[in-house]
């Protein structure tokens, strides 16, 4: 099967025909599906979309539970946190619901943690961190495309050359490199191989 636009986060299925992954929607699979608006909700309470998924949280006064709903912490109500408690040797704490967030000054609400700048983050070679509130995704590198390959997505080469990206000159050849590409201008020319003459 031919994909003419490709699938960003999806697989080709048939003549201009993508599969979306989960969490992805569009012709060409590249919009990020807000799973928020889906009906019934995903979550009990309240939910935030985030790229390619989404997360619950609970009103002030319950916690969230494993199986996604939010269950009523009483002594909770009365600290007024932000996501939820735990009550350790009769003392109310508040608690955050992700690794990514750390409570504030004020011991209530959950401000977020930087894992890009912090060095928390790890992320392959060809990915740079984003950082995203509670969390952080890996993207591809410039000069590499999200390529879902042999059962996982990886991160692959953009080849200039054959894409016709390049910004070499009439008179130079595109040579494509990992990540880039080179120009060199054509025997009987000489220059940078944006510029020849």
């Amino acid at each position: 099967a031919i994909c003419g636009h490709g699938c960003k986060y999806g697989e080709c299925m048939g003549p201009n025909k993508c599969k979306c992954f989960p969490g992805f929607t569009g012709k060409t699979c590249n919009q990020d599906l807000n799973e928020c608006g889906l009906k019934p909700r995903p979550c009990e309470h309240r939910c935030m979309n985030t790229h390619g998924s989404y997360k619950c949280y609970c009103l002030n006064g319950y916690m969230l539970m494993p199986d996604g709903t939010c269950a009523s912490s009483r002594t909770c109500a009365m600290v007024n946190c932000q996501y939820g408690c735990e009550k350790v040797k009769e003392e109310v704490q508040c608690l955050c619901p992700s690794a990514g967030l750390q409570l504030g000054p004020n011991g209530r609400t959950c401000v977020d943690i930087d894992e890009c700048s912090t060095g928390r983050a790890v992320c392959s070679f060809n990915r740079r961190c984003v950082n995203t509130f509670g969390s952080y995704y890996c993207k591809c590198q410039l000069g590499y495309e999200l390529k879902y390959i042999s059962g996982h997505y990886d991160c692959v080469d953009v080849n200039e050359c054959v894409a016709n990206t390049h910004r070499c000159n009439l008179h130079a050849d595109c040579l494509n490199t990992e990540g880039s590409f080179k120009c060199k201008c054509k025997q009987g020319y000489q220059g940078s191989g944006f510029d020849c003459t």
